[in-house]
C-alpha cells in the first residue's frame, strides 16, 4: 500500500512539473537569412571558396599536363630522368593537396574566415534567444532549423521574428 501511495505521489509531482514547463522554438535559418551581415559574410566566403577552388583546378590541370607529357616521353627517358620526373609529379600533387588542405581543411583558411565572420553573428543571436528565454520564463527553446524533427509547431510559439526584432533587423 505504501508503495502505491509513494508511486502515485511521484507521478503527480512529475506530471505537475512537466505541465509547468514552457517551450518555444526559433528557426535559425530564417533568422540568419534576414540578417544582412550574415548574407554579406556568406558572399565573402563563397567568393573565397570559388577563387581557391578555381586555383586548385588550375593546378590540377597543370599537373595533368605534366603527367601526360611524362607518359608520352617515358619510353624514351633514361631510368634516372624517369625517376626524377615521377618524383616531380608526386611532389606537385602533394603540394596541391597541401594547398587544398590549407584552404578547405578543418583548420584551413575558409574555416578560420567563417569563424571570424559568422561566429559573432551567431553569438548575438544566441544572446538574444537567452535573453528572451529568461525574460519570458521559457524552459526550452528548440531550433526548428536544426537536425531535430518537429512534426508540428504552433506558430504563436515561434520566436524567430522577435529575435530579429531585438537584433534590430527589419522583417521582410
Amino acid at each position: 500500500m505504501k508503495k502505491i501511495i509513494l508511486t502515485l505521489l511521484v507521478l503527480i509531482s512529475v506530471s505537475t512539473v512537466s505541465f509547468a514547463q514552457k517551450y518555444a522554438y526559433v528557426d535559425t535559418d530564417y533568422i540568419l537569412e534576414n540578417i544582412p551581415e550574415y548574407n554579406d559574410a556568406q558572399d565573402i566566403l563563397n567568393e573565397l571558396s570559388a577563387r581557391w577552388q578555381k586555383e586548385i583546378e588550375g593546378k590540377y590541370t597543370k599537373l595533368d599536363k605534366l603527367y601526360r607529357t611524362y607518359q608520352a616521353e617515358s619510353a624514351l627517358l633514361p631510368a634516372d630522368l624517369k625517376q626524377k620526373k615521377e618524383e616531380e609529379i608526386i611532389s606537385k600533387e602533394k603540394e596541391i593537396k597541401k594547398f587544398q588542405q590549407d584552404k578547405f581543411g578543418p583548420e584551413g583558411e575558409l574555416y578560420t574566415k567563417r569563424m571570424e565572420l559568422v561566429q559573432p553573428i551567431q553569438e548575438k543571436i544566441f544572446n538574444v534567444i537567452s535573453e528572451i528565454a529568461e525574460t519570458r520564463n521559457y524552459d526550452f527553446i528548440f531550433d526548428k532549423a536544426g537536425s531535430m524533427n518537429i512534426l508540428y509547431s504552433n506558430p504563436r510559439l515561434d520566436l524567430s521574428d522577435e529575435v530579429l526584432d531585438q537584433l534590430g533587423m527589419i522583417i521582410q
